[in-house]
């Protein structure tokens, strides 16, 4: 090889060395501090609050409360008839119909999906007496869900729930009709010529006479269509609170509020007051506390005062029971701590890591 070809293959292996330089010091130059930073394999969207991810909704949880009550109103039919199957039938559909209609009015999507006004007209289907009305429970459905509920702005924003509101609707409107109660149709009763009969609870208040335990339990008594039966209601009960539907801390601490004042109060005087047992099974009590006192919206937030609400309104309860002029409080009692449930959660409010107060 010549020395001018040796020459111009040194030139162009040094061009070559230089080309190479120069492409790799741009590449280092693009890729700069940020290639060093991690690189996810999917993309993350910056949102506000909250950020757990949860396979729970609304919807789900409703109709599981649907789900839930349905021990209780099978049970209603099958001591009370077909009279509970149209009760309930009545209740649920003006219950929906109701929302339907306001969601109409307001221009807002339909919301009877989520089982928000299904779950409101069943419930108080069960709250009432098998001889009530049809006509009055479908009314009673609707100033639950347009003034209980719709007239604060709709789910989450109502302050009293709106079942019970409807009740005490009810209660105000017909109070004859709403304290007129009939016997189960079973054999115990088949021999019986009244037609109507006085509560547990009415019996025990104006006429001191005990009833077993027994049939409180089954619910071959009379009362509410769906009070009666405390372990339909007490199985139902404990599916919500498994599925972490309802705050367990209301209803252990309502019951207990009431078993220790109602046995506070049987010690000092058994022959007028009844035992804390009795309490506990008879009237609305369990029906009460673990569908009606645990509502998401209308109870306290705070673990604190979910144990202050259950308190409460067992406290109410037994004034009202043993001191009243009504032989049950349920309703009056829950309704009570509804409206105090805003100022509960601003009182027992937990402080902010590092928060200083003023």
């Amino acid at each position: 090889m010549s020395a001018d070809d040796q020459k111009s293959s040194r030139n162009t292996d040094s061009g070559q060395k230089r080309k190479k330089s120069k492409r790799t010091a741009k590449s280092k130059k693009k890729k700069g501090p940020k290639s060093k930073l991690f690189t996810p394999d999917r993309q993350f969207i910056l949102s506000p609050s909250p950020h757990q991810y949860t396979t729970e909704s609304v919807p789900k949880i409703m109709w599981s409360v649907v789900g839930a009550v349905l021990p209780a109103a099978a049970m209603a039919v099958f001591y009370f008839g077909m009279t509970a199957l149209w009760m309930i039938a009545a209740c649920v559909i003006a219950a929906l119909a109701t929302e339907a209609g306001v969601n109409y009015l307001k221009g807002e999507n339909l919301t009877i999906k989520d089982g928000s006004a299904a779950i409101t007209g069943l419930l108080l289907a069960l709250v009432l007496p098998p001889s009530f009305s049809i006509a009055g429970g479908a009314l009673g459905s609707v100033f639950a869900i347009a003034i209980g509920k719709q007239i604060f702005g709709g789910l989450g924003y109502n302050i009293f729930n709106p079942a019970l509101l409807g009740r005490a609707f009810l209660q105000a409107s017909f109070p004859v009709a709403m304290t007129t109660w009939i016997l189960p149709n079973t054999a115990k009763y088949s021999a019986v010529d009244a037609v109507t009969a006085a509560t547990p609870l009415g019996q025990f208040k104006f006429e001191q006479i005990m009833t077993d335990y027994l049939p409180l339990l089954t619910g071959n008594i009379g009362g509410c269509l769906g009070e009666t039966s405390t372990v339909a209601i007490v199985a139902g009960g404990l599916f919500l609170l498994a599925r972490q539907y309802a705050d367990w801390r209301i209803p252990v601490s309502f019951l207990g509020s009431v078993f220790i004042f109602g046995g506070i109060f049987w010690l000092i005087n058994p022959a007028r007051y009844p035992d804390p047992i009795f309490h506990l099974l008879s009237g609305g009590l369990m029906f009460g506390a673990f569908f009606m006192a645990t509502d998401m919206v209308t109870s306290p937030i705070t673990t604190r005062g979910s144990w202050i609400f259950g308190i409460g309104a067992g406290a109410i309860l037994i004034v009202i029971r043993l001191f009243g002029g009504l032989p049950e409080g349920v309703m009056y009692s829950i309704l009570l701590m509804n409206a105090f449930t805003p100022l509960i959660n601003r009182c027992t409010r937990p402080e902010i890591f590092g928060e200083v107060r003023a």
